[in-house]
């Protein structure tokens, strides 16, 4: 008999349900979530287990490469569908989940997602550390604005390396703001050297890798750009045509249709918003800053007739299909030639 199992993680417990080939609970169990114990207690089964089905996470990212180990066919899916549908369960337990996970995998209706190698996963730590250290020193300088603006105090326009003056010059004086902003400033700065480390790091990360050397190449791509490219589409030939990284990546427009209603409305932000970001910043930089290739001359026409808005999410979406190709191809971006799109 062929088994199929839901797989409901959380941090330390993990629940199970097996079902059978016509739909049967056959077993519920609750183990420690860890690779080894499921593996052992899978393998109790008595049957052969034809899929593992996991609600795609960060614990799952983890789980999966254990049980593919140990020669169980695990199955990472979407979260968003997985979401979606056990919402039409009225009552929502971690055993609930688990069965409904088993029968969306026991009906095939879901969308299996790449599990991540270990590189790239390790390169996401990196630019997510990058990220949580920059947010945290903006944080801190937007504290320092409001707390000295509640004494009319205005900071004002001003460069990152003039703004612990720019405070302290403001604070001069009184004794009370000096003691409120001073330990604020001693973490900042502490932050921003952090930040420069890591961002030394993340550059000569790009530098050593070739595939990332290539898609520099393109204006408006930079270090953080190229690796989050890099490490969130992880393995390209998982893609048969270029063109599929718009939808991926939620860049194209969502569509509403039942019946005589017919409603295309925004991108559909599915996939990874990190790269998303990035291939929007990137797609920013080039229309404003970027030198002039006809890549950009697409854009800008494209801004004449539909806005700078809708042009940036346009770019965006062909930079990412561009970049994809580079990658494929082994090659580098011709600013005066437009490619052939597979």
């Amino acid at each position: 008999m062929k088994f199929f199992v839901g797989l409901d993680v959380s941090l330390s417990k993990t629940s199970v349900c097996v079902i059978s080939e016509h739909g049967k609970i056959i077993t519920e169990a609750e183990t420690e979530s860890e690779p080894e114990v499921l593996a052992r207690w899978l393998d109790d089964l008595d049957g052969s287990i034809a899929a593992i089905g996991l609600e795609a996470g960060p614990l799952s990212q983890w789980l999966h490469p254990g049980l593919t180990e140990a020669g169980l066919a695990a199955v990472l899916m979407e979260t968003r569908q997985v979401k979606g549908a056990l919402k039409a369960m009225p009552i929502k337990t971690d055993r609930r989940d688990a069965e409904g996970i088993a029968r969306l995998l026991h009906l095939g209706w879901f969308r299996p997602v790449h599990c991540k190698s270990v590189s790239a996963q390790e390169v996401r730590s990196v630019l997510g550390a990058r990220k949580a250290i920059q947010q945290n020193m903006i944080a801190l300088e937007m504290s320092l604005r409001g707390l000295l603006r509640n004494f009319g105090l205005k900071v004002g326009a001003i460069s990152r390396g003039r703004f612990e003056a720019r405070i302290r010059e403001l604070a001069d004086g009184n004794s009370m703001l000096e003691t409120a902003t001073a330990p604020m400033l001693r973490a900042r700065a502490s932050l921003r050297q952090e930040l420069a480390g890591l961002e030394k790091q993340v550059r000569q990360l790009a530098a050593d890798d070739p595939v990332c050397r290539r898609l520099m190449t393109m204006p408006g791509i930079g270090a953080v750009v190229a690796l989050t490219f890099r490490s969130a589409v992880d393995d390209p030939v998982r893609f048969r045509s270029s063109k599929r990284i718009g939808p991926w990546v939620g860049l194209t427009p969502s569509r509403n249709q039942s019946g005589e209603r017919d409603v295309s409305g925004g991108i559909t932000k599915a996939g990874d918003v990190n790269l998303r970001r990035a291939l929007c910043q990137a797609a920013t930089v080039m229309m404003n800053r970027g030198r002039s290739t006809w890549l950009r001359t697409w854009g800008a026409l494209l801004a004449q007739r539909r806005g700078r808005k809708i042009a940036m999410v346009a770019l965006a979406r062909r930079i990412a299909v561009i970049l994809h190709r580079i990658w494929v191809d082994g090659t580098t971006f011709q600013p005066d030639a437009a490619p052939n799109f597979a």
